[in-house]
């Protein structure tokens, strides 16, 4: 079978070299988004399924827009069966999803309807959720309303960071689309229509949602800086200054204090702050410029003490300032 991949970040490398390695597949063409700058001296680098396609000498295009007429003819040329789409970037047109006789397949990292959208992986460790997966579909006009093909899911763990589950999900969605593509191929696909009134959405993250605010539960501040791990980063400001937390737990369910407030501080586990309902024990932490570091030697450097607080803004700065290995 013929097959186009379309897909750019790290979540699609497991779908494009699990194709690629079935003798049943022949993947006659790669789309990915274009170059883009990236790390703190801006130089243009090379999104990681192309990496990837080059490594397996597959022929790629990387198009601004996929519905262009240029783009188009290329992929018409590839004469593809069937188009696989693995978190590529861009809506695909009328044109395009009509192309291939046997369609063009999705997989989404969550269990659609829910979190249909660009970020359902860091929308599910936000909001608490304790089971999540992966979904094969069928793509229509609309964004992930297409027609459900298989779908698999796991749980997360309270420990787990958004990170910890883009692994899992890139991994047993790998699979699951494997087996949608042999079934498309042996003509026993089923395909189920998803129930809309269900629907729930995982926007892009602006730069606003990755600050932390001191008036939520306790229970969901410590989920919203999972959800933000790695990328963007949960922040909060102290003394002016960007302060990324990179880990927390909660500690005790009492009030004590004022949201944002530092109730105690402890120089073998980090300094505890108050949250609407509870308290939050802050562990990891990257101040604005610097590595990331434990909580407690933040404190040996930095004047940290009870009574402080710490505040919820909307820095001038983008949110990626200060990460000191991360980008």
């Amino acid at each position: 079978m013929k097959v186009v991949f379309m897909g750019t970040p790290e979540f699609a490398l497991p779908s494009l070299q699990a194709i690629s390695d079935d003798e049943g597949f022949n993947i006659v063409g790669v789309v990915t988004q274009p170059d883009r700058p990236r790390g703190r001296g801006k130089k243009l680098a090379y999104p990681p399924v192309k990496k990837l396609a080059i490594d397996l000498d597959i022929d790629y295009i990387q198009p601004e827009s996929v519905n262009s007429k240029g783009a188009l003819e290329i992929i018409a040329r590839w004469d593809p069966e069937v188009v696989v789409v693995t978190a590529y970037g861009q809506i695909l047109g009328v044109e395009l999803l009509g192309l291939p006789p046997l369609g063009c397949i999705n997989l989404h990292a969550s269990l659609l309807p829910k979190y249909r959208g660009a970020a359902p992986i860091h929308w599910a460790v936000i909001n608490g959720e304790k089971k999540t997966g992966v979904t094969t579909m069928y793509m229509d006009e609309g964004m992930d309303t297409g027609d459900i093909i298989l779908q698999e899911d796991i749980s997360i763990e309270p420990t787990s960071t958004a990170g910890d589950l883009h692994d899992e999900l890139a991994e047993r969605g790998s699979k699951v689309l494997l087996k949608t593509l042999h079934q498309l191929s042996e003509g026993k696909i089923t395909r189920t229509e998803q129930d809309h009134d269900l629907a729930t959405y995982a926007p892009p993250l602006k730069n606003e949602d990755a600050a932390i605010d001191w008036n939520k539960k306790a229970g969901e501040i410590v989920n919203h800086i999972r959800g933000m791990n790695p990328w963007p980063g949960a922040y909060t400001i102290f003394n002016d200054m960007i302060l990324k937390v990179w880990g927390a737990k909660v500690r005790d369910n009492i009030i004590d204090g004022k949201p944002g407030e530092i109730i105690k501080t402890n120089h073998e586990e980090g300094f505890i702050v108050q949250a609407r309902d509870g308290q939050v024990l802050v562990s990891h932490v990257q101040p604005q410029s610097k590595r990331r570091m434990l909580a407690v030697e933040f404190m040996r450097g930095y004047d940290i003490c009870e009574g402080q607080f710490l505040h919820t803004s909307s820095p001038k700065n983008e949110i990626h300032r200060g990460d000191g290995s991360e980008d």
